[in-house]
């Protein structure tokens, strides 16, 4: 079964697999995310702007080790996952995030995720998303976005090949990390106005998914004309 992608403009891709990240993407957790980030930052003596423009895409320990690197980063980064599963105040699906995730089978979906599990859990709870079978968060790989592992792990979780996956993300970050793994990159706007992605769409609003068997897969009722009994 083939999952093929319209984008706006006419743009169609065709895949196996479709591997969404969750902030930005289904999502919208960006005000509890700056929140938290604004408080703790504030109370370490950091620069709560700029540690927000570089948490993007970034896991909490990756970002810790950029921002404060004479701090303990473990420790620091179970604070701050504390604040953020605790904290899921006006965090709501985007705009088609629910839509998309039906169209795709379960066995065809991933999320890939800089956050932990229980973090992402959270949120999609509260946004009423389904989790599916394959989850990555930080909790599951050593290197974090810019690094490809979650999302080269989500597609050896999903068995298919990286070229045969499509990913939605939405931060440059995330873009990198699904690039240089080998997958094709659908880069959705909002949480930056810019992304160096060869396609970009407002939201997965904006996607048409429609699923086609291989060629030469039975397909039920074929060679049937009209309705019953005619």
């Amino acid at each position: 079964m083939s999952i093929v992608l319209t984008l706006p403009g006419g743009a169609v891709l065709s895949c196996r697999a479709v591997v969404f990240d969750l902030d930005g993407v289904l999502v919208d957790s960006m005000p509890a995310i700056v929140r938290q980030l604004r408080e703790w930052a504030s109370a370490r003596g950091l620069e709560p702007d700029r540690v927000v423009e570089l948490s993007h895409g970034r896991g909490n320990l990756d970002l810790v080790r950029l921002v404060a690197p004479g701090l303990d980063a473990e420790r620091e980064a179970r604070l701050l996952a504390d604040r953020e599963a605790g904290d899921v105040e006006g965090i709501t699906a985007r705009p088609g995030a629910r839509a998309a995730l039906d169209a795709v089978p379960p066995s065809a979906r991933a999320i890939v995720t800089s956050g932990n599990d229980r973090v992402a859990r959270a949120r999609l709870r509260v946004a009423g998303l389904p989790v599916p079978e394959v989850l990555v968060t930080a909790d599951d790989v050593r290197k974090s976005k810019p690094d490809p592992e979650g999302y080269l792990a989500a597609a050896a979780e999903l068995g298919v090949a990286p070229r045969d996956c499509v990913v939605f993300e939405d931060a440059p970050a995330g873009v990198a990390a699904a690039r240089s793994g080998g997958m094709r990159v659908v880069g959705v706007l909002g949480t930056v106005s810019e992304l160096d992605a060869e396609y970009t769409v407002p939201d997965l609003a904006a996607v048409a998914v429609k699923l086609c068997p291989d060629p030469g897969t039975p397909v039920p009722g074929a060679g049937l004309r009209g309705g019953q009994g005619e």
